[in-house]
């Protein structure tokens, strides 16, 4: 019994050395200012989402002057290339789950949700804490897609959404009422969940290494649990984005 318990101690113990050493995973306070009496506290996924948000932005602005100092007559650079392959890629993406039509409507926002949550997910591999390990970050995303959603419900089906929540049987308005309220936690939570888990078992595999080897080995962690888990979470929250709200306008819209 006392081995056990010893066991146990030195666990956690080892768990909260990690912590201490591979502590890049939470979310600091790196300084607080006063605003009316309130404090606002600028933390490291504050500056995280300036990194990326900024990133984005210099990447756009490049892209929009490259695509119209372009000369139809020459080939294209390496960077229009880029651009073009992106921009090809997210409009087939959108066409080939919402429809022709639907997709002329929604690919801006459902390419700036993509390229912006896949930013945050990616910034881990440049030693910043992603922002989608914050839950703050997450749940606006869904709560946006959760009005355009509600939004183009209500305006291509009318009263029919209101009628949707009584069937088949009026017995089911409490869940039908939940499940639509439902949508943006479950949403957030699983971007949130996934993003927060990667960050946490990075950061104890950082404190538990030896620093020789963490020059080596959490490479094959980052390509996982950064890259390819980052894009498929992207995806799944983009994927659904699309599913529920051209779910909310019809097929005959």
């Amino acid at each position: 019994m006392e081995d056990g318990i010893l066991s146990m101690s030195n666990g956690f113990a080892n768990v909260r050395l990690a912590e201490s050493q591979g502590d890049f995973f939470i979310d600091r306070h790196l300084k607080i200012f006063t605003l009316w009496g309130q404090d606002i506290y600028l933390t490291t996924t504050h500056i995280s989402l300036i990194i990326v948000f900024v990133s984005l932005l210099i990447f756009a602005v490049l892209a929009n002057r490259a695509i119209k100092n372009a000369d139809p007559n020459k080939v294209p650079g390496p960077f229009l290339n880029v651009v073009e392959l992106i921009v090809e890629m997210l409009d087939g993406m959108v066409a080939g789950s919402m429809g022709e039509k639907k997709a002329l409507k929604f690919r801006n926002y459902v390419g700036s949700l993509f390229l912006f949550i896949l930013g945050c997910n990616l910034s881990g591999l440049l030693g910043l804490r992603p922002p989608t390990a914050d839950y703050a970050v997450t749940f606006p995303l869904a709560i946006m897609t959760w009005i355009l959603i509600q939004f183009n419900g209500f305006k291509y089906q009318k009263f029919g959404k209101i009628k949707a929540l009584f069937e088949p049987i009026f017995l089911f308005f409490p869940m039908n009422l939940i499940s639509e309220f439902s949508t943006p936690v479950s949403m957030s939570l699983r971007l949130f969940g996934n993003i927060l888990s990667g960050t946490v078992m990075t950061g104890l595999v950082y404190g538990l290494l030896p620093k020789a080897l963490t020059l080596i080995w959490p490479a094959a962690l980052h390509i996982y649990l950064d890259v390819f888990s980052g894009a498929i979470q992207t995806y799944v929250f983009c994927m659904l984005t699309m599913c529920f709200v051209s779910d909310a306008i019809g097929e005959d819209a």
